[in-house]
């Protein structure tokens, strides 16, 4: 106990928890996400994440334009889901519904569905940072695809938390639960 000539120490300083507003003033070339106030710069994606991106976003795109069912967006394009949480899914659908949330600048609040495609690095801060934020924001379904074991993780929203609807590997259709129509040939999605 400290004695009367004795300051106290100093109360234990506490992680400085970035926002929106410091995430949009930093340098517009790299790459950012914020997740619980903190930095993330992933790294430049691979070949094998940006084909499946470009694979996955135009079968998307082509589907929920022509059924007029909202829109779909490719990375890097701002979601902001709170103060300290601003993210940039590598595909993003909002339905007509929620086209609310769309603003110039970016997403403000939940897309229905989103999909992260693994990259070296990503997988940790993808399967358990993300999963938990998308749950947390009401993200509807997420979609994890991994380029290396050629597979889709389905994930859907139940309460506050997701359940794995499906695994698809190899082979076979990913298919949406949240887009009406909408699946993808996993051929397809990791053509070589």
């Amino acid at each position: 106990m400290p004695t009367i000539d004795q300051p106290e120490a100093a109360p234990p300083t506490s992680r400085l928890r970035l926002t929106y507003e410091d995430y949009v003033a930093m340098s517009a070339d790299k790459r950012y996400e914020l997740i619980d106030g903190e930095l993330y710069m992933p790294p430049a994606p691979n070949e094998g994440h940006q084909s499946a991106v470009g694979v996955l976003y135009g079968s998307a795109a082509y589907h929920v334009r022509k059924k007029r069912l909202g829109k779909v967006y490719v990375a890097p394009f701002d979601v902001v889901l709170s103060e300290h949480d601003t993210v940039q899914p590598d595909v993003i659908f909002v339905s007509n519904a929620r086209r609310g949330i769309i603003t110039p600048d970016n997403i403000r609040g939940a897309p229905d569905w989103v999909a992260e495609v693994l990259s070296p690095g990503s997988a940790v801060r993808d399967y358990r940072a993300k999963k938990k934020l998308y749950a947390e924001s009401g993200v509807r379904e997420y979609w994890i695809i991994d380029p290396v074991a050629r597979a889709v993780d389905i994930y859907l929203l139940e309460g506050a938390a997701y359940r794995l609807a499906e695994r698809v590997c190899e082979t076979g259709n990913a298919t949406s639960r949240v887009i009406e129509g909408f699946s993808v040939s996993l051929a397809d999605l990791f053509e070589e």
